[in-house]
């Protein structure tokens, strides 16, 4: 029983205990919170103060930024208005001068009229004055004043023309006795003691075939081989329907000899694939280096100089396949070289130099295909770089006529190369500009005055010309000629030169009844 009640009373302890723990939490809490919000209602308070501070603030501000604003608009407006105000007074003040300028010219030009048309009648006054003098000197003279001029003109022109005529017949007769014989000479002996082959190139080469199956074997699959010798080579093969040919076609004819000793060799072996055209085509690439050293070897040794730099020779025998207007370039280059040393010979000058310079002459035509440039100067920059004699580079420069001769060595060479290039048969030239020229020559002679008939002869290198007695004198002959001459020279374009030969004949034809 005792116990029970120590318990009822332990727990009625401890309800009370908990009762009162509960009262006294609450009273603490409610008193906090009523701090807080004391707290927050000052904070509050404060924020709203500082906000209304802030917004006077920025408003203080805005007005004195508007305010400056306005100033600096107000302040600009005003220069902008002195500006345009001194721009005004300045444009007024040049409007002044330009007026008083205008109003100046108008007194000028008025001037002028006046001074112009005083002048225009002293003009018909005088006009009026040297008619009436011209009017009496025709009826004293019989002719008027064209007619006067006219023959005047005519009988001066008439006389000067012959007197000249017979000075160019006096020294022309004067020269030739002392050169003619002589210079005759001396180029038919060259020419005639010289025969050399001509060689006609063009820029296709033809590869026959042995059958027309072998044109798809070239080919290949989807024209892998084809491809491949172009690329190699740098030559286009055509492949049409020619019978059992194929075309190389390219600029360079090493090239193209590279692809024909290369196709043929392809050919004769069968088998055309890939990596035997490439090994091909490398092999005939030696075989023509090999070639081209021949031809310069040959050419030194038949012209019979030495000491000339190995690569000079290669370059000699790079001309082997070069040809120019149809003729091969090695082979002009051995003919002028003989016939400078033949010239010199005659001459009495240093054949050795002479054969060397003439051999040398063209030397820059190996390399035209490569490098930009004359071939004329191209020869002078190799023969300088190296080392040959001043002489033979002049010969070399002067050739074509840049630059003029200087040496009797420049002046055989230029002669030997006219000779290579202006004897018939020398130079190819198509039919149709052959006839054009001759025509055009015939034109020539036909347009002057006096002139009966002309004849293109010697495929072009002279042409005759007959021409009426009774309008052409023989004095008038020489200047005639010359005329035709200067005509020729600056109308057609041609290899060498061309001899103008005038014929006048007399007859007198009777019949005896």
């Amino acid at each position: 029983m005792q116990y029970f009640i120590s318990a009822l009373i332990a727990v009625v302890c401890l309800v009370a205990g908990a009762l009162g723990g509960y009262l006294y939490r609450k009273k603490v809490g409610e008193a906090e919170i009523g701090s807080a919000e004391e707290k927050a209602k000052s904070i509050i308070d404060e924020a709203v103060k500082l906000g209304e501070t802030k917004k006077k603030e920025a408003l203080i501000e805005a007005r004195e930024e508007i305010l400056q604003t306005k100033n600096e608009s107000e302040r600009e407006i005003k220069d902008r208005r002195a500006e345009v105000s001194r721009l005004e007074r300045k444009n007024a003040q040049k409007e002044e001068a330009l007026e008083r300028k205008h109003e100046a010219a108008d007194r000028k030009e008025e001037a002028l009229n006046r001074k112009m048309k005083e002048n225009t009648e002293a003009a018909e006054e005088l006009e009026r004055l040297k008619a009436q003098e011209v009017t009496v000197l025709e009826q004293l003279a019989g002719l008027t004043v064209a007619e006067a001029k006219n023959e005047l003109v005519s009988k001066i022109e008439e006389e000067a023309k012959l007197d000249a005529a017979k000075r160019v017949i006096e020294i022309e007769q004067q020269s030739r006795e002392e050169a003619d014989a002589k210079a005759t000479n001396i180029i038919t002996l060259a020419i005639q003691r010289l025969s050399a082959d001509l060689v006609s190139e063009a820029t296709v080469s033809v590869v026959n075939l042995p059958n027309d199956e072998m044109k798809g074997r070239i080919i290949g699959r989807e024209g892998r081989n084809i491809r491949t010798i172009e690329t190699l080579t740098g030559v286009d093969l055509i492949i049409d329907d020619m019978p059992e040919a194929i075309t190389l076609s390219s600029f360079d004819p090493i090239r193209r000899e590279v692809a024909r000793l290369a196709l043929e060799k392809l050919i004769a072996d069968g088998r055309i694939h890939p990596a035997r055209i490439e090994e091909m085509v490398e092999k005939s690439r030696r075989e023509v280096d090999a070639i081209i050293k021949q031809a310069g070897e040959r050419a030194v040794f038949e012209v019979g100089i030495h000491g000339i730099n190995s690569e000079l020779v290669r370059l000699l025998g790079r001309l082997k396949f070069r040809t120019s207007y149809g003729q091969n370039v090695l082979n002009h280059s051995i003919e002028v070289a003989l016939l400078s040393g033949m010239i010199a010979d005659e001459l009495g000058a240093d054949p050795v130099i002479a054969k060397r310079a003439g051999l040398l002459h063209d030397i820059g035509k190996a390399l035209t295909q490569e490098v930009e440039g004359s071939h004329v100067q191209l020869g002078v920059d190799i023969a300088r770089k190296y080392k040959e004699s001043k002489e033979v580079i002049h010969a070399i420069e002067a050739h074509h006529g840049d630059v003029e001769p200087q040496t009797l060595t420049a002046m055989i060479v230029d002669a030997a190369d006219d000779l290579s290039a202006a004897r018939p048969g020398a130079r190819r030239e198509d039919l149709e500009n052959y006839i054009k020229r001759l025509q055009k020559l015939e034109e020539i002679a036909n347009s002057f005055p006096g002139v009966e008939k002309s004849f293109a002869t010697q495929a072009g290198r002279e042409i005759r010309i007959m021409v009426k007695p009774e309008e052409v004198s023989d004095d008038r002959m020489v200047l005639v000629a010359k005329d035709i001459v200067k005509k020729i020279e600056s109308e057609l374009e041609y290899p060498g030169q061309i001899k103008v030969n005038i014929i006048r004949e007399s007859r007198a034809v009777d019949y005896a009844k």
